[in-house]
């Protein structure tokens, strides 16, 4: 008997601590790991954050490379649709190519004329600033104006930070891209080498890219980022559109009222409006100033014809863009484009639209859809009752 009771007590594990004890443990090494969790994602964001920041110009480089990539893309699936016989990098090649004779053709035969515009834009841009600056330096109300505006724009508030840097785009952009070509044009020449190469074998970077992730999360990072090329694509193909009509239907108001450098203006109104709604205003500063140049009714003239321009492509054309592209909030465009300009300065600015469209598509992609979309509407006051069960 006392061998049996031996044998139990061996076969038996003793403990010292208490069930309850044990129990009450388990809910405290949950919250624990729980928070532990919590700060590896904290710590993992801070790091991404920080190597953006480190790295934002060449991150910008890699994103408009990736945008040219998407555009090269997008017209070689729209040449072998038409020409199936065609092998991709050839119809990559192809497009290439055409796209290259174009702007050479364009250059040859309309260079000289543009570069001259712009030459004596620049020049009329530096007079008329200087002029405006002495005419509201003479004033109170004038020189409250210059106090506050930031020195980029000839002001005398030297303390602007992410403003100043919006303000260079303003008034400055025609001047310091000019003064700075041999920068732009070798930062244009990488992006377009890079995006050349992405185009010919898109395959070779996503699959690199996507080997980044766990196994488990490859095919649901693999949808997102054909949605975010589909959506780069289509805002890309909008975008061109908008600036096209806006281009022209500028240079013809602005010969027909008789504003000098109508070609040139208008080259810088399509351009501009490639960032939305900022470069409306962007676009619009340089003409108004020669405006001012001629008269008070001309500058009046002219910002009418903006004004009227911008009416049509916010109420007429863009919608009818976006059907087709993608819809992005005017506020969240507005506020992309001050949050990306502040990381990434002037490039940030430019490339607001597209990050942000693409980062809308993935996410757009990754959530679950409202099973009630008019529900917000109804309780926002919107709409109402009746009209929420008429739609």
């Amino acid at each position: 008997m006392l061998a049996y009771r031996f044998r139990m007590d061996r076969l038996m594990p003793i403990s010292f601590s208490d069930t309850k004890d044990h129990d009450e443990k388990e809910p405290r090494a949950r919250e624990l790991s729980r928070i532990a969790g919590l700060i590896r994602i904290a710590l993992a964001v801070t790091l991404i954050l920080l190597a953006v920041w480190l790295m934002k110009d060449v991150l910008a480089v890699v994103f408009a490379s990736a945008l040219m990539a998407v555009v090269l893309h997008g017209l070689a699936r729209i040449v072998r649709r038409h020409v199936t016989f065609i092998p991709y990098q050839a119809a990559v090649a192809l497009v290439t190519v055409v796209i290259l004779l174009a702007v050479a053709g364009l250059v040859w035969s309309s260079g000289p004329a543009i570069g001259d515009q712009f030459i004596r834009l620049k020049q009329a841009l530096v007079q008329q600033s200087g002029d405006l600056k002495s005419h509201l330096s003479g004033s109170t109300l004038g020189q409250m104006v210059l106090d506050h505006l930031p020195t980029a724009v000839g002001g005398n508030d030297a303390t602007s930070g992410s403003l100043g840097s919006l303000g260079s785009g303003l008034a400055g952009s025609v001047t310091g891209i000019l003064s700075s070509a041999f920068g732009v044009l070798g930062t244009l020449a990488v992006i377009l080498i890079a995006g050349l190469y992405f185009a010919l074998s898109p395959a070779i970077y996503i699959d690199g890219f996507l080997r980044l992730f766990p196994t488990q999360h490859r095919g649901s990072a693999r949808t997102l980022l054909m949605a975010a090329g589909t959506t780069l694509w289509a805002w890309t193909a909008g975008q061109a559109l908008d600036m096209l009509v806006v281009g022209i239907l500028s240079g013809i108001g602005l010969s027909l009222i008789g504003v000098p450098l109508a070609l040139a203006l208008g080259v810088v109104a399509g351009l501009c409006n490639f960032i939305p709604y900022i470069g409306a205003i962007m676009g619009a500063v340089p003409a108004i100033l020669l405006g001012l140049s001629m008269g008070t009714k001309e500058a009046l003239f002219v910002a009418i014809l903006y004004s009227v321009i911008q009416f049509f492509e916010g109420n007429v054309l863009a919608p009818l863009i976006q059907r087709r592209a993608v819809h992005m909030p005017p506020a969240v465009a507005i506020l992309s484009q001050t949050v990306f300009s502040s990381i990434l300065g002037i490039p940030g600015l430019i490339l607001a639209s597209p990050i942000t469209a693409a980062l809308l598509a993935m996410g757009d992609k990754a959530t679950a859809p409202l099973e009630d979309e008019d529900q917000t509407k109804r309780d926002v006051g919107e709409i109402f009752e009746d009209q929420a069960r008429k739609e």
